[in-house]
C-alpha cells in the first residue's frame, strides 16, 4: 500500500507540463474532533494520491488544514469525496485568486500535534468556541467604526507586502508570538471595542477568536474566508477593496496580487518591491524581498558569501552542506542582517 511520494518535484513537474491539463489551487481547514487522525491522514492520501491532488496538509486531533493543488477535471470527484467525510461536508474552501498549475509539486499529509502551532495548552479554552464570522461587506463597515480595533493575525513577513488600511500589524515571526502580544495591547479594551481580525483564509483567526473570548474579549469577529475570500466577494459584488497590496500564500508563487498598491521594499537596494524569494544558496535557503535588478546582480542570492557558494559546482555545494543542520536564519524570513532594507 503506497502512503508515501514516489516521484521528485522534478518529476512530477515535467508530468504537469506533458499533460497540459489547468489544475485549481485551493486551501480549506475545519476545527473539529478526530479521534485517530492516522487513519484519516492514510485514508486521505490513499484518496486524493488517485486523483492527482497535490499539497501541504495538516491532520490532528483539533481538526485539519489543507492547501492543495486539484486538476481541474477532477474537481468534482474530490468534492464528493470530502462531502463523504462527515465533518468535512459542505466546508467553504477558498479558491486562489491567482492560480498556477505547479502550485505544489507533491502530496504530504502530516499528522501533527496541532494544525495551527500556538504554543497553547488546548484543554484551557475550545477552539470550536469562535467569534463572530463576517463577509466583506460586513467587514469593511465594522472597519470604518471608531469602535473597533483590526487586527492583521499573520506574521510580518506577510503584512510588509499587504495588509488592510489601518490595520495593527504585529511584528513577530509566528503565530505564537502574536497571541500575548495583541492581548496585552489591548487588554484595556476586552468590553469597550470590537476585536477584528483577519488572516489569510481564516483558520488563524478562527483559533485567536476563541482564545480570546476565552481571555475575556466581548466583542470578537473574524473575516470569514481571510483575505482570498474576501478579495472574491469583493470582485464578485463590486464593493470597495481595502486591502493594499499582495496577499502572502505558502506555495511556489509567494504571493497573489490583490490590489495595485506596492507597499513594500526591496531587502537589498531599497526600491519599491513586493516579490518573495528564496536565496538560491540551498545552504542558506533565505525567504526574502527581492527586486528584478538586484536577483540579476546578486544571482538571485541573499549575500556575496551565498553568491560564491552558489557559484560552486553543485557535487562542492553538498560537500560543503553535508553534516550541518538549518541556519536558524532561515527561519527570519528576511530578518538577516545581511539585507540592509529589511524592514
Amino acid at each position: 500500500m503506497q502512503l508515501y511520494n514516489t516521484l521528485s518535484a522534478k518529476e512530477r513537474e515535467a508530468l504537469i507540463e506533458e499533460a497540459g491539463k489547468d489544475r485549481l489551487t485551493i486551501s480549506f481547514y475545519k476545527y473539529a474532533h478526530i479521534g485517530n487522525p492516522q487513519i484519516l491522514r492514510n485514508h486521505l492520501f490513499l484518496a486524493w494520491n488517485d486523483m492527482e491532488v497535490l499539497g501541504r496538509i495538516y491532520v490532528a486531533q483539533e481538526g485539519i488544514n489543507a492547501q492543495l493543488s486539484v486538476p481541474a477535471d477532477n474537481f468534482n470527484v474530490f468534492k464528493e469525496h470530502l462531502d463523504s467525510i462527515s465533518f468535512l461536508e459542505n466546508v467553504r474552501l477558498n479558491i486562489a485568486i491567482e492560480q498556477d498549475n505547479k502550485s505544489f509539486l507533491k502530496l504530504k499529509v502530516k499528522v501533527r500535534k496541532k494544525i495551527v502551532a500556538d504554543g497553547l495548552n488546548d484543554d484551557t479554552f475550545d477552539v470550536t468556541n469562535k467569534g463572530i464570522h463576517v463577509g466583506a461587506q460586513q467587514f469593511n463597515e465594522l472597519i470604518e467604526d471608531e469602535n473597533t480595533v483590526l487586527v492583521d493575525m499573520r506574521n510580518h513577513y506577510e503584512s510588509e507586502i499587504g495588509h488592510f488600511k489601518n490595520a495593527v500589524t504585529p511584528d513577530v515571526d509566528t503565530f505564537r508570538d502574536s497571541l500575548d502580544i495583541i492581548e496585552q495591547d489591548l487588554a484595556e479594551h476586552k468590553e469597550d471595542k470590537k476585536l477584528v481580525m483577519y488572516c489569510t483564509g481564516g483558520i488563524r483567526c478562527e483559533k485567536a477568536s476563541a482564545y480570546y473570548k476565552h481571555k475575556g474579549f466581548k466583542n470578537v469577529y473574524q473575516l470569514e474566508g481571510g483575505i482570498i475570500e474576501y478579495t472574491r466577494q469583493v470582485r464578485e459584488k463590486q464593493l470597495e477593496n481595502k486591502f493594499l497590496g499582495k496577499n502572502f500564500v505558502f506555495d511556489h508563487r509567494r504571493g497573489e496580487r490583490i490590489s495595485e498598491e506596492v507597499i513594500a521594499h526591496c531587502h537589498q537596494c531599497g526600491k519599491p518591491c513586493d516579490t518573495h524569494v528564496n536565496c538560491a544558496n540551498e545552504a542558506c535557503h533565505l525567504l526574502f524581498i527581492q527586486c528584478e535588478e538586484c536577483a540579476e546582480k546578486m544571482n538571485n542570492c541573499c549575500s556575496v558569501d551565498c553568491m560564491e557558494v552558489h557559484a560552486l559546482p553543485y557535487e562542492e555545494q553538498k560537500r560543503l552542506r553535508k553534516g550541518k543542520g538549518a541556519s536558524n536564519k532561515i527561519f527570519k524570513k528576511g530578518r538577516s542582517p545581511v539585507l540592509k532594507y529589511k524592514k
